[in-house]
Formats: C-alpha cells, sequence, structure tokens
C-alpha cells in the first residue's frame, strides 16, 4: 500500500506517513467540530440529522486539513491536493497550459499525478 502510495504521489516513506497522519487528524477534527455544532442546532437524529452532519463535515475539512498540515510540515501538499479535487469537482476554472507552466512547482507537479 505504501509503495503505491509513494509511487503515486512521488514522496518519501515518512511523506507518505506525514500525509495519512494529516488525514487522519483533519477527519478526525472535522467529525469533532461537526457533532458539537450538530449538537448546538439540537436537531432529532434522523434523515435530514445525517444530511446536514455530512454537508457540515464536507465544509469544514478542507479548512481542518489545511490547519492541520501547517504543524505536519504538509501544506504545500494538501494545497495541490485540495485545488486538484475542487478542479475535478467543478468548483475551480482549469488553468491554461502557459500559466500552468509560469507557476508550475514541485507542488503543481504533483497536484497533476492525484
Amino acid at each position: 500500500m505504501f509503495k503505491k502510495l509513494r509511487q503515486r504521489w512521488e514522496l518519501s516513506t515518512i511523506r507518505v506517513v506525514l500525509v495519512l497522519c494529516t488525514f487522519a487528524v483533519a477527519g478526525s477534527l472535522s467529525g469533532i467540530a461537526a457533532r458539537k455544532l450538530m449538537h448546538f442546532l439540537e436537531m432529532e437524529k434522523g434523515v435530514f440529522y445525517w444530511l446536514v452532519y455530512l454537508l457540515i463535515v464536507s465544509l469544514i475539512w478542507p479548512l481542518a486539513v489545511l490547519t492541520v498540515s501547517i504543524p505536519f510540515g504538509q501544506f504545500s501538499f494538501f494545497k495541490a491536493y485540495l485545488r486538484r479535487m475542487s478542479r475535478r469537482l467543478g468548483f475551480a476554472g482549469k488553468q491554461n497550459d502557459s500559466a500552468k507552466s509560469e507557476h508550475m512547482g514541485s507542488s503543481d507537479a504533483m497536484e497533476d499525478r492525484l
């Protein structure tokens, strides 16, 4: 598993571990924060509750992952990762090739491989 992630992301083993830890911590923090917000909203647990919960987690997670990535030293990886995901979901416009080649850095090169 680590070998495939290392090859796909072109990261060292330690960086893969740091990225996975960042994913885990940010996901846990997102779930905790969403539960706190849901408790504040005092909604009954039902289908609507879970839909709102998933929406809140989905909105909190990108902020959590960027925040958590700073102490883990993985901010550039996750900035590129979130940029790529937003493009795939249609939230961000595509850069043209000339603008992309001007700003191509290690995180941008990694972004194209995600």
